[in-house]
């Protein structure tokens, strides 16, 4: 049986590869950027307070891993019903069904597992050394969004 894998390390906050944001396309908004990200994940970034914001146009979001945090991204993404997360696919947890099983317009399990990028300002541009140590998934929110992952080759999708 899989046992809880705790972060390793004092953040919850890593950087996307750019890769993975390159083979989406262009996003309007990226709600939960972090301050040193020198990629570009939206033409608009905000950070800490992107849940109390309101979010328009096609949407990036690449939320907090932490257990508590996630849903509330996932919930509030589900409501604005346009753009594409990343997240732990974590398919059986209660988040993922309030918010992603019939509500997302599809899934793509990624490819092996990602080494996400340092936030720190000092080792931004270098991946982490250990994967992300679990699977995952990006869920899209509308049609133009679900082609968009089925064109990105970045892994299985699925259409729901």
């Amino acid at each position: 049986m899989k046992k809880h894998q705790q972060t390793i390390g004092k953040s919850q906050e890593w950087l996307t590869p750019p890769e993975i944001i390159q083979a989406l396309g262009k996003f309007d908004l990226d709600p939960c950027n972090a301050k040193n990200n020198p990629f570009v994940t939206g033409k608009l970034s905000f950070y800490e307070e992107g849940l109390e914001k309101l979010w328009f146009g096609r949407v990036w979001c690449n939320p907090p891993f932490d257990r508590r945090e996630r849903p509330k991204w996932m919930k509030k993404m589900s409501e604005h019903n346009n753009g594409i997360m990343l997240i732990p696919a974590a398919c059986e947890t209660d988040a993922f069904y309030k918010y992603v099983w019939g509500k997302a317009s599809g899934i793509c399990f990624l490819k092996g597992r990602p080494h996400f990028y340092y936030v720190d300002g000092i080792n931004m541009f270098h991946k982490a050394k250990a994967n992300s140590s679990c699977t995952i998934c990006l869920v899209s929110y509308e049609e133009e969004n679900y082609k968009m992952l089925e064109k990105s080759n970045l892994g299985v999708t699925i259409k729901l």
